[in-house]
């Protein structure tokens, strides 16, 4: 496998995944969380801030904390920590999740199995 074109793959699956605002669960769930929102408060507040990042071009972790703090006062610098692919995909450490040791994990399992 040429490592050059792996690390292209890489960055067009990381950038892929970063489109059509696929932190915004990540953000809801913060919402309710972290600032204990009602999640149909959450869902609102999410569903604004998606629209403001749409009519930015950009996406939920590049708009700036007071365009969030427009739509949820309470918001702090805090909830970037959760926003974007890198944290979204770490935080799913649960059975089957996406982050890095669960995966390193199953594939090892795989090849036990497998090979």
């Amino acid at each position: 496998l040429n490592p050059m074109r792996a690390g292209m793959k890489d960055v067009r699956m990381k950038e892929a995944a970063g489109r059509g605002h696929s932190t915004a669960t990540d953000l809801a769930d913060w919402l309710v969380r972290v600032l204990g929102k009602p999640f149909r408060r959450a869902h609102h507040v999410t569903g604004a801030l998606v629209r403001r990042a749409d009519e930015k071009s950009c996406a939920l972790n590049e708009l700036d904390l007071a365009d969030m703090q427009t739509e949820e006062p309470a918001i702090t610098d805090d909830v970037f920590g959760v926003l974007g692919v890198d944290n979204s995909v770490n935080s799913r450490t649960s059975f089957g999740g996406t982050a890095p040791a669960n995966v390193a994990r199953a594939v090892a399992e795989a090849r036990r199995r497998f090979l």
